[in-house]
């Protein structure tokens, strides 16, 4: 009795262990057959769960393996009949009748076991294995002979199973009935008055089995009885209880055990026979005894998992009618022969790539149908991923993540969870599942540079495509769709998008104007690249534009000017040696580089023998002595080129006058300004009148400035001069350090202001070189008032900055 309490304590603590790992429990309890829909409970109220719980947690019964016999209502809450439920099916005679399943809620997970007792209802009648019973009994039989019977067989159990046995007619014969220690009856007829084979050969009864059910049903079959001479013996078994093991799955014709009875009858009377009897119909299906030596055998597939103990009664029979029963009890071992299964209970395919570590992806339920060791399981998955398995609940295993996932890195995970028991040899089954992994906009746009640096040509057409920027982006989608956006600010004053402008889709930037080198030589911006994710990501990258200059600007002559109605000569003494400067001709060039770089050709000359103009300085020599037979007048055409590709030039035309006097520069200048301006006969006279006039007026205007000039000069005390008009400069000579383009003898004063066209200017010049300006027309009043202001012997050279 001690070890009895022990183990039902034992019991009922693994109960309640494995109670602990459930949320919470429901039962209920229905009759079989009950029709599709039928209610069985409220659920939802019987575990304390609103409706809206059921729904927003997804609720679903989890059976396992079996079928589904109820349905769940999230709607109202409710449990109802999924089908037609035959309690005889379902559990056989075992009893009290049940079947188990687990409602699970996520969000949090939530496991409830729900066991629903199916109750029996009176729907079989009892059944006997045959419709006729054939005995033989001996005349002798003494009074109180038991002849055992086949019990008749009631699917249904507790008061719907048979109740009694009735015997009719009971003349001879009582009937007995005997309740085995393992649950069945044992039917016998016990012989209560003496048979006379002379008065009755035979007998013939009919036994009824009646259960308790309302309605009552019965079921019958005949006893055919066949009176026999003396034999006087029956068989007895060598022992009253034979106990044997075997395997489950052993092979048909597998020896369990053999039993034996002795007869002290001799001959025929003593020849005993074997035959299983009482037993459940699926038990005579598995087990066979051989009729004459009793040698019991596998008849059919024996399963631990449906039952681990079976009971045989052998009947031992004579042929004189007299028999024993010996009782066989086969006990069923185990064997590690089911594989264990996985089912997903829950399962995302996809996951975020910026869930934290211990996020569920999975929920497994892991069973084997074997016992003890061979029934233990343990799951694990492969590890070359960032996943892990936990158990949470018993025979439920869930999948977290062990660490943080990269989609950029990794896009999707295959998964292979692998089962396996504790048996000889172990078994194992596996389930892949493939987990993709979503994308989050945590990757910027990267630019193939930092920095891009791109020439282009001045005088580009606007809508230039300069140069293309690329920035890829590892994420997906969305998510890596990259847009490019001009930062604005501002270049020299200049808004940079007035400049350049960006394609947002192609990152191709195009000249939105036409570029000049001489206003502008390199400018920078910046360009951004944006995802379209949420919330967008940027990078930004140097975008440097350099101008390269082209040979778009002719040079430009500084000096000498050249005047529209008045010739400016440069004076040659006869007397002047070779290499005599005569003056400079000064250009510039605007543009850069090579194409900045100017050359200086004499291309025209009233003597190409007297001049010569510096390749590089432009300075005017004379290359020969000049003698009294050179003529007074003499033009040269310089001609400026730059080295461009191609190259631009600029034309000046120099007059230079080879005299000793002011006086006969003058006359020879005159002439020639007649000669050249007045050659049209049919004006003559409409001219000549318009020169006289201009005369008269340009003569009274030199009066008056050289009246002017007279007294500044005279207030300055700078210097005395015998002429009226022309005044007298001292020397002065000055070493500019020879940094400038002219040679140290010429020095420049200049007072400039921001406009270059409006300096005043002082030159200083020697005395031995003089610059003549001479209006030989007379028609230009202004011009010929700033020739005649510029008489002097000497030479001037300016220089504008």
């Amino acid at each position: 009795m001690a070890d009895r309490g022990r183990r039902q304590a034992l019991v009922l603590i693994l109960c309640l262990i494995e109670l602990s790992a459930v949320a919470g429990q429901a039962r209920y309890s229905i009759p079989e057959e009950q029709a599709e829909g039928s209610f069985v409970g409220n659920i939802a109220r019987d575990l304390g769960l609103d409706v809206a719980r059921l729904i927003s947690g997804k609720a679903r019964i989890i059976t396992k393996g079996g079928r589904q016999y109820v349905d769940l209502n999230k709607d109202k809450g409710i449990l109802v009949i999924k089908e037609r439920i035959d309690r005889e099916e379902l559990c056989g005679k075992t009893t009290p009748c049940s079947f188990s399943f687990e409602v699970i809620l996520e969000n949090p997970i939530q496991l409830y076991r729900v066991t629903v007792e199916v109750t029996d209802i009176n729907d079989n009648s009892p059944l006997f294995p045959k419709d006729e019973i054939s005995l033989k009994i001996a005349e002798n039989a003494a009074l109180g002979t038991r002849f055992s019977l086949e019990n008749a067989d009631d699917a249904d159990v507790g008061v719907n199973d048979i109740q009694k046995y009735t015997l009719k007619p009971s003349d001879h014969f009582k009937l007995e009935v005997q309740n085995q220690p393992g649950g069945g009856r044992f039917v016998e007829m016990v012989l209560q008055n003496p048979l006379d084979r002379e008065k009755e050969e035979t007998h013939s009864l009919v036994l009824i089995a009646s259960d308790g059910g309302e309605p009552r049903r019965s079921g019958t079959v005949r006893i055919h009885i066949t009176m026999l001479d003396v034999n006087d013996n029956s068989p007895v078994c060598s022992q009253a209880v034979y106990k044997a093991d075997v395997k489950e799955n052993s092979p048909e014709g597998t020896v369990i055990t053999t039993v034996s009875a002795n007869d002290a009858d001799k001959g025929v009377n003593g020849e005993v026979t074997y035959s299983i009897a009482h037993v459940a119909k699926e038990t005579k299906q598995l087990f066979e005894v051989n009729v004459k030596t009793g040698e019991i055998k596998v008849a059919g597939k024996l399963d631990f998992e449906k039952s681990k103990t079976y009971q045989l009664n052998v009947q031992a029979s004579d042929h004189g009618g007299f028999s024993d029963t010996c009782k066989v009890i086969i006990q069923i071992t185990d064997e590690n022969d089911n594989v264990p299964t996985i089912q997903l209970m829950s399962f995302s395919n996809s996951i975020s790539e910026d869930s934290p570590p211990g996020t569920t992806i999975a929920v497994l339920n892991v069973d084997d149908e074997d016992f003890d060791g061979n029934g233990a399981v343990k799951c694990s998955i492969n590890s070359d991923v960032p996943f892990k398995v936990e158990s949470s609940l018993t025979g439920y295993y869930t999948i977290v993540t062990e660490d943080f996932l990269d989609r950029e890195s990794i896009p999707e995970y295959n998964l292979t969870i692998t089962v396996s028991d504790q048996g000889s040899p172990p078994l194992s089954s596996s389930k892949n599942i493939n987990v993709k992994v979503s994308d989050v906009n945590d990757s910027p746009p990267k630019f193939d540079h930092s920095e891009y640096s791109k020439a282009v040509a001045e005088n580009n057409s606007p809508g230039l495509s300069v140069f293309t920027v690329s920035a890829s982006d590892a994420d997906w989608g969305q998510n890596s769709r990259v847009s490019y956006f001009l930062q604005e600010r501002d270049i020299n004053g200049l808004a940079v998008s007035l400049l350049v402008s960006v394609n947002s889709d192609t990152g191709v930037i195009h000249a939105v104007r036409s570029f000049d080198y001489e206003q502008i030589k390199w400018f920078e911006f910046n360009i951004t690249a944006r995802d379209a994710g949420s919330p967008p990501l940027s990078s930004v990258a140097t975008v440097k534009i350099i101008v390269q200059d082209q040979n778009d600007n002719p040079p430009q002559v500084l000096y000498p000017v050249q005047t529209g109605g008045s010739l400016v000569a440069e004076i040659v003494p006869r007397s002047a040696d070779v290499g005599y400067l005569v003056t400079k001709v000064v250009a510039v060039d605007v543009d850069s580089g090579q194409n900045a770089w100017l050359s200086y050709k004499l291309q025209k000359a009233t003597d190409r023998a007297l001049f010569e103009v510096g390749l590089q300085n432009g300075e005017i020599r004379t290359i020969r002595q000049v003698t009294d037979k050179d003529a007074v007048k003499q033009r040269l055409t310089v001609i400026v080129e730059d080295n461009g590709q191609p190259s631009r030039s600029a034309t000046v035309i120099v007059n230079v006058a080879v005299a000793d006097s002011f006086p006969e520069v003058l006359s020879e200048f005159t002439e020639l300004t007649h000669d050249k301006e007045y050659n049209d006969n049919l004006t003559f006279y409409l001219v000549l009148a318009l020169a006289v006039v201009s005369f008269l007026f340009i003569t009274c205007l030199v009066v008056i400035i050289s009246v002017k000039i007279y007294r500044w000069r005279q207030s300055r005390i700078l210097y005395h001069s015998n002429l009226p008009v022309i005044p007298y400069y001292p020397p002065r000579y000055s070493d500019t350090l020879g940094t400038g383009t002219l040679p140290h003898v010429y020095n420049h004063e200049v007072y400039r202001t921001t406009d270059s066209r409006k300096s005043d200017m002082k030159y200083m010049q020697p005395m031995c070189q003089s610059l003549v300006s001479v209006d030989g027309a007379g028609d230009d009043v202004p011009e010929m008032n700033n020739s005649l202001s510029l008489y002097s012997f000497g030479q001037t050279y300016s220089s504008v900055l």
